[in-house]
C-alpha cells in the first residue's frame, strides 16, 4: 500500500482517539495520539515539580522528550505512560500546556518527523489544518457536548474514577473555549475535511465512513 496520511480531528469527547486507534488497525497503519503526547508532559511536568503555567520551563522539558510509538499509549524517554496520562487533572493541565507556542512549535515537528517517516492515522485538534495540512484523508468528528461529557463520564467510572456529569461537562465546555480561540493553530475544521456528526453514531459506523473515504483514496482497497 503506498504511504498514506490519515488526519482525524474534532473536540474533547468527539470520539477520535477510539475511532482513529480502530482506524489504524484496520488499515495497518501506526496510529499517532497527539493529545496524548501533550498529556505526557503534564504529567512529565508534575514528576519533576514543576510549574505547569510557567511556558519557558514546560517548553525546555517538551524539547528534552523523546517519543515514539507503541500501541498500548505513548512512549516517552522509553516509559510507557497509559491510564496515569487519562485523569482529570492531566487532561485541564494538558489543555493548558497545548496553547503555550514553544510546545506546540516543538510537538508538531516530532508529529511531523513521525508521519514522514511512516503512513499514520493521527488524531487531534489542529492535524488536518497545521500538523498535516496536506494529509490524504481529512475528517472533523464532533458530537454534542452533552454526549461528550456522557461518554467521558462512563469512561472514567469504568475506569473507577469519582466524577460528577455536570462537571465534566462545564470541563469540556472550557476546554472546548480554550481549544477554538488559542492564537496558535487554534481548533477548526480543515476545509476540505469531511464533517462527522458522531452524536448518534456507533464506533463500527464512523470507523466504516473513515475507512470508505479511505479506500476511495488507495483506489478502492483496505
Amino acid at each position: 500500500m503506498k504511504q498514506l496520511q490519515v488526519a482525524i480531528d474534532g473536540p474533547a469527547g468527539a470520539g477520535k482517539s477510539t475511532v482513529a486507534r480502530r482506524v489504524a488497525g484496520r488499515l495497518g497503519l501506526s496510529y499517532v495520539d497527539t493529545g496524548a503526547m501533550y498529556r505526557a508532559i503534564a504529567w512529565k511536568a508534575l514528576q519533576e515539580n514543576l510549574n505547569v503555567f510557567d511556558e519557558e520551563a514546560v517548553t525546555q522539558l517538551a524539547e528534552q522528550l523523546h517519543f515514539s510509538l507503541h500501541p498500548q499509549g505513548v512512549m516517552v524517554n522509553g516509559q510507557l505512560l497509559k491510564e496515569e496520562i487519562r485523569t482529570q487533572e492531566i487532561s485541564s493541565l494538558a489543555s493548558a500546556i497545548a496553547k503555550m507556542p514553544g510546545v506546540r512549535r516543538i510537538l508538531v515537528n516530532k508529529q511531523r518527523d513521525i508521519a514522514a517517516r511512516q503512513s499514520v492515522v493521527m488524531d487531534g485538534r489542529d492535524i488536518g489544518t497545521h500538523v498535516l495540512p496536506e494529509a490524504d484523508v481529512k475528517v472533523f468528528l464532533t458530537a454534542t457536548i452533552e454526549e461528550r461529557a456522557l461518554r467521558r463520564y462512563k469512561e472514567l467510572k469504568a475506569r473507577g474514577a469519582d466524577v460528577d456529569l455536570d462537571g465534566l461537562r462545564e470541563e469540556i465546555r472550557r476546554r472546548d473555549e480554550n481549544d477554538r480561540t488559542r492564537k496558535h493553530a487554534p481548533l477548526k475544521q480543515a476545509k476540505d475535511a469531511v464533517l462527522i456528526d458522531t452524536t448518534h453514531l456507533s464506533i463500527d459506523e464512523i470507523v466504516e465512513s473513515i475507512m470508505q473515504l479511505c479506500r476511495h483514496k488507495l483506489g478502492g482497497g483496505e
